[in-house]
C-alpha cells in the first residue's frame, strides 16, 4: 500500500504519557503519520476529565487525543512497568509529563531510562522544567501568560490585565515540544543515539507567543506593545470598528493602503496633509481618522465592508465568532474542521490538523480512543517487534541535528524569519534570498542595515542578494534548488508560480526537494487572495473575538500581540524536518502548505468544539476550570498576580495559605459548583488579601501551598526572572553593526544530544552573495561580476 503524502513520520512509534498537559504534542506527531500510543492509568488520563465537558465527555481530551491508540497500564504494579518497557523497546519517542520526581518514585526515572533504551528520544514536559527555582511550582495557562510577560500589555488602560483566550498557552507549548521531538529524532537518525529533552512549558510559551525577545513586528513596537511603563497601551495600529452586524479590523501600514483608504472615505479635506503618509503621524491623528471610518462603516454589513476593502486594496477582515468560523464557507472549503463522534448522539466539530501536504490534509483520521481500546493489540505488537537497535559506539558530542541540510529561505516578516531562523539554530545552512528592490518588511522598516530585531530574527543565516524577476535570477535559484533540501516561502499565494518558480518547476529541478509554503488564510478557498497580516488572521480565525473582556461588546485586546507568527514556524518546521528525513530515505519530496489561520484554529479547539456541541454561545472568558480563576491586584503601581484553582484540593490549599478567613470557610465553597455560584464574593475576598502583598510574595506563598499562581512580569522583566536566568533562557549577543550587546533566545530545551544554538551574526542584505555563488554553484569570479553589474546579483551595502 502506498504511504500517503501526509505520513511523513510513517514508521515512527511514539509512547505518549501526556497525562493532563501538552497532549497536543503527541496529537500533532500522529497527524504527521506517527503511530502514537496513549498510555493511561486505569482510571484514564486526566485529559478525559478536564473541562469543558459535554455529556460527561471532555472536549479538551477529544481534540488532543484523536489519531492516537490507547493502552491502560497500572505503573504502580510490576506488570504495568514491564509492559511499559516492552512498549519503549520498540518505540522511537517517549513523551511524559509527570511532575519532577513522580516517575522516579515508581522506578521509571526518565533520567535513568536511556541506560535501558539508549535509542529512545525522551521528551519530559513539565510546567517549569526539571531544574531551577520554580521546578516544583504548578502552572496553568494563565500562570504561564503572567510569567511570560503577555499580561502586561493585554487589556485596556485603567482596567485589570486581560487573560488571553483559554488553551492558547498550553497548546502553543505542546506544538513547540513536538518540533523539538522531531529535531531530537532527526539527531537519533543521524547518530543512533536517543536523547532526553527537558522541556519547560514556561520557556516554550515565552518563545512562541509574543516573545519578549526575538523577531517582532515593527507595528507592535510603534503601538507601544513593548512599553516598559505601567498600564496597558492606549492605542493599537490595528483598530476595530463596529458595523451593522459585528466588527471589522483595518490594517493600514503601506502608503498605497493609506491612499486607498482615504479614497474610500471620499478624500476628506482634513486627511490630505502629506504628513499623514507616515505611520506615526496617522497614529497621532487616529481620532480624526477614526471618525470618518466609523461614519462609513457603522451602517454597512461586515461581509460587504470586507469585500469592498479587499477590492480597493485596503487590508480588512471580519471579527468572527466561533460560530462564524464553523459556518464559514472558506474554512469549510478547506476542510479546516471535521466532525468526530464522541458518543452515540454526540458529534462535535474540531480542527482538522494544521497542514496540507501535496494537496492532502494532514488531519484527523479517527476520533479519540476509548480507554484501553487497543491494549491487547498494542502490547502484542510491541512484544513481537524487534527492539530498536542499540547505538554503535559512544555518544557523540552535542550537535546541530540539521548539519548538512541546505535551506533556501525566501521568507519575509516575522513568520518567514522564524521559520528559517530555528532551522539555522538547529545547524542547517540557511540562505536568505532577498533583494533591495523588494525588501523584506523587517528590513524596509528601518533605513539602517541592521536592527536588534533583525539581528535576532536572522542570526545564523547567510544572505544572497538575487533578483528573482530576471530570467538569469530565476536560473540561479533553480541551480541552487537542485542541490538544496528545503525551500521556504510565505509570499501571497500565487506569487512563486507567477515568477516561474512554483512547485512544478522546483521539483523538476530537484525531485527530493521539500517546499514549505505558508500564507495567511491558505493557498485555496474563497479568502485565499485576501491581504493577510497577523492581526487580520486573528480576527478571521476567532481569536480576536475571544480576546476581550467578558460581557463587553467591544474591548478587544489582541492588537499588540504577535500571534501566530512564531507558532506557525514551529508547526511548519516539524513537518519540514520529517519530510526531509523521508526524502533522504525515499528520494521523494513534498510540498507542505500551512495557513496561519488554521494554526489559530488548532489552539482554539475547545472553543470550536464547545460551540458545535451546543455549549455556547462561546464567548470571552470561556474555559475557566474553577473559582477563583483570574488576575488579582497586588501592592504597588499596576502590580498583579494570577491565581488559578483547578479543583477542590487546590481550594483547600488556597484557604489554608491565606489564613482561612471567614469569607472562605463556608461549607458550600468546598465544591466547584458552590464556588461558581459565589464567584464575585470569592474574587472580592481574595483581592483583599492579594492587595496587601507584592506579586512575587503572593506567588511564593500560594505556590508553596501547591496552588498555581504567577506574578505578572513586564516585557523587560522576563529575561531577568530568576528561574529563566537559572535555565539560560537568553544568551548574550553582539553584532558588528550594532553599538550595544543585546539578548537572544537561548536553547529551546535542555538536551543530552542537541547543541545550543550558535549565535553567528545576522547578515546584511547580500553579505554572502559571492561566497554562496563560489562555494555552492562553483561560479567563476567573472560571471559573478557580470551578474552583479547586470543587477541579477546584489552584494552588501557599503558601510558609511
Amino acid at each position: 500500500m502506498t504511504t500517503p503524502p501526509t505520513a511523513v513520520l510513517d514508521g515512527v512509534r511514539v509512547v505518549d504519557m501526556s497525562d493532563g498537559r501538552a497532549e497536543l504534542c503527541g496529537r500533532y506527531l500522529a497527524d504527521l503519520g506517527a503511530d502514537v500510543v496513549l498510555v493511561e492509568p486505569a482510571g484514564g488520563a486526566a485529559s478525559r476529565r478536564r473541562p469543558p465537558t459535554v455529556g460527561g465527555t471532555s472536549l479538551y481530551g477529544a481534540g488532543r487525543n484523536a489519531n492516537k491508540r490507547s493502552v491502560a497500564l497500572d505503573l504502580h504494579e510490576a506488570r504495568g512497568r514491564d509492559s511499559l518497557h516492552a512498549l519503549l523497546r520498540s518505540a522511537d519517542i517517549w513523551i511524559e509529563t509527570a511532575r519532577p520526581g513522580e516517575l522516579a518514585r515508581l522506578g521509571l526515572d526518565p533520567a535513568d531510562v536511556p541506560g535501558a533504551h539508549p535509542h529512545l528520544v525522551i521528551v519530559s514536559i513539565t510546567d517549569f522544567g526539571l531544574t531551577g527555582p520554580y521546578r516544583d511550582f504548578a502552572a496553568t495557562g494563565p500562570v504561564l501568560h503572567a510569567l511570560a510577560g503577555h499580561l502586561s500589555h493585554s487589556g485596556l488602560p485603567g482596567r485589570p490585565p486581560l487573560l488571553p483566550p483559554h488553551g492558547v498557552a498550553e497548546d502553543a507549548a505542546a506544538l513547540q515540544a513536538a518540533w523539538l521531538a522531531v529535531l531530537a529524532y532527526a539527531n537519533r537518525v543521524a547518530t543512533g543515539h536517543g536523547d532526553h529533552l527537558d522541556v519547560s512549558l514556561l520557556e516554550t510559551v515565552a518563545q512562541v507567543i509574543d516573545p519578549a525577545i526575538g523577531a517582532m513586528g515593527t507595528a507592535a513596537a510603534a503601538a507601544g506593545g513593548r512599553s516598559e511603563g505601567r498600564g496597558r497601551p492606549a492605542r493599537s495600529l490595528y483598530p476595530l470598528y463596529p458595523c451593522a452586524d459585528g466588527h471589522v479590523r483595518v490594517v493600514v501600514l503601506a502608503l498605497r493602503q493609506w491612499h486607498a483608504l482615504r479614497a474610500w472615505l471620499g478624500e476628506p479635506d482634513d486627511l490630505q496633509d502629506p504628513e499623514l503618509d507616515g505611520i506615526f503621524a496617522r497614529l497621532g491623528a487616529a481620532d480624526r481618522i477614526d471618525a470618518h471610518i466609523r461614519r462609513l462603516f457603522a451602517p454597512a454589513a461586515m461581509a460587504d465592508l470586507v469585500a469592498e476593502g479587499q477590492r480597493r486594496g485596503v487590508a480588512l477582515a471580519p471579527v468572527l465568532t466561533p460560530a462564524d468560523v464553523l459556518a464559514s464557507d472558506h474554512f469549510r472549503a478547506r476542510r479546516a474542521t471535521v466532525t468526530v463522534s464522541l458518543a452515540p448522539g454526540l458529534d462535535v466539530e474540531i480542527p482538522n490538523g494544521f497542514l496540507v501536504m501535496d494537496g492532502e490534509r494532514a488531519g484527523i483520521r479517527h476520533g479519540p480512543p476509548a480507554l484501553g481500546e487497543h491494549g491487547d493489540a498494542v502490547l502484542a505488537e510491541a512484544r513481537a517487534r524487534p527492539a530498536r537497535p542499540a547505538p554503535a559506539g559512544p555518544r557523540p558530542g552535542r550537535r546541530g541535528p540539521l548539519e548538512g541540510v541546505l535551506v533556501l529561505d525566501l521568507g519575509i516578516i516575522v513568520a518567514g524569519a522564524e521559520t528559517g531562523r530555528i532551522l539555522a539554530d538547529a545547524g542547517a545552512d540557511v540562505i536568505k534570498v532577498e533583494s533591495s528592490a523588494f525588501p523584506d518588511g523587517m528590513r524596509a522598516a528601518s533605513p539602517d542595515p541592521m536592527t536588534d530585531a533583525l539581528a535576532v530574527a536572522h542570526r545564523n543565516k547567510r544572505s544572497l542578494g538575487l533578483n528573482l524577476r530576471s530570467p538569469e535570477g530565476k536560473d540561479v535559484l533553480l541551480r541552487l534548488a537542485a542541490g538544496a533540501d528545503v525551500v521556504l516561502e510565505n509570499f501571497k499565494p500565487g506569487t512563486l508560480p507567477s515568477l516561474g518558480l512554483g512547485w512544478d518547476a522546483l521539483r523538476r529541478a530537484n525531485p527530493r526537494l521539500v517546499l514549505a509554503s505558508s500564507s495567511a488564510l491558505g493557498h485555496d478557498g474563497p479568502w485565499s487572495t485576501w491581504m493577510g497580516y497577523g492581526p487580520l488572521v486573528r480576527a478571521a480565525a476567532g481569536l480576536t473575538y475571544l480576546w476581550r473582556y467578558p460581557g463587553t461588546a467591544d474591548g478587544f485586546c489582541d492588537g499588540v500581540t504577535i500571534v501566530p507568527d512564531h507558532l506557525v514556524a514551529r508547526v511548519m518546521d516539524a513537518a519540514v524536518v520529517a519530510a526531509v528525513l523521508r526524502a533522504k530515505r525515499t528520494g521523494v519530496g513534498t510540498h507542505i502548505t500551512a495557513a496561519q489561520a488554521e494554526t489559530i484554529l488548532g489552539v482554539l479547539g475547545d472553543a470550536l468544539a464547545a460551540e458545535s456541541a451546543g455549549f455556547g454561545p462561546v464567548d470571552a472568558g470561556f474555559g475557566e476550570w474553577d473559582t477563583p480563576w483570574g488576575v488579582y491586584p497586588c501592592a504597588g503601581d499596576d502590580e498583579w498576580c494570577v491565581v488559578t484553582v483547578r479543583d477542590d484540593c487546590d481550594w483547600g490549599r488556597l484557604v489554608e495559605a491565606i489564613g482561612a478567613p471567614a469569607w472562605a470557610t463556608a461549607a458550600d465553597l468546598a465544591t466547584t459548583a458552590g464556588r461558581a455560584a459565589r464567584r464575585a464574593e470569592i474574587d472580592e475576598g481574595l483581592a483583599g488579601w492579594t492587595r496587601s502583598l507584592g506579586p512575587d510574595e503572593v506567588m511564593r506563598r500560594l505556590q508553596g501551598a501547591g496552588v498555581p499562581s504567577g506574578a505578572m512580569r513586564r516585557v523587560d522583566e522576563v529575561a531577568g526572572d530568576a528561574h529563566l536566568a537559572a535555565r539560560a533562557f537568553t544568551v548574550p549577543m553582539t553584532h558588528p553593526r550594532l553599538p550595544e550587546p543585546f539578548a537572544g533566545e537561548g536553547p529551546p530545551a535542555h538536551s543530552l544530544g542537541l547543541a545550543d544554538p550558535p549565535v553567528r551574526p545576522a547578515p546584511v542584505l547580500g553579505e554572502h552573495t559571492g561566497e554562496i555563488c563560489r562555494e555552492i554553484l562553483e561560479m567563476p569570479a567573472e560571471e559573478i561580476d557580470r551578474l552583479v553589474a547586470a543587477g541579477v546579483l546584489e552584494g552588501p551595502p557599503r558601510r558609511s
